[in-house]
This record gives structure tokens, sequence and C-alpha cells, in this order.
């Protein structure tokens, strides 16, 4: 990886009940190369959320960074669509 390169990741906020932490969802399709078919493959990622701004349901860009803590490394850049509250 080059230097000063930081990978960059969208996902939807799967849980927000951490101070200043979300957990985010991000999918990506693979092709099963036995089958060639595609298939749906997931990750959930801890992202730092400064000023909790994230709901449940919203769509995000984060970032890699520096750890944070002993499971985070992602920081949330910017918040894409906010979720539709019902």
């Amino acid at each position: 990886m080059a230097q000063g390169r930081k990978r960059t990741l969208m996902g939807r906020v799967y849980s927000n009940k951490m101070d200043k932490t979300v957990v985010v969802e991000v999918r990506r399709r693979v092709k099963e190369p036995q089958y060639k078919k595609y298939i749906e493959r997931r990750a959930r990622y801890k992202a730092h959320d400064e000023n909790n701004e994230c709901t449940i349901g919203d769509t995000i860009e984060i970032q890699e960074s520096r750890p944070l803590s002993r499971d985070k490394r992602w920081v949330v850049t910017r918040i894409i669509e906010k979720a539709v509250e019902v």
C-alpha cells in the first residue's frame, strides 16, 4: 500500500449504542469461483463518531486511521444519507 493513502469504505450504520463509536456494516458482491454466481459478503467495522451524529440505518463513509482503541481503526468522514425516521 502506498504511503499516505488511506482506504475509504461505504457502509450502513448497524449499531450506535456506544459513546462516540458506531458499528458499520460494509457489504460487497463477490463472484463465487466454483458456481460463477455472485454472492454478498459483509464485514463489520467499529468507527469513531466524534459528535455522536450517526443513527442506525444511515449510509456513511469511513476512512482508515491509526488505532484508536482495541477494535477501532476507522473514522467517520461523512454522512452520505440519513435514515428515514418512522
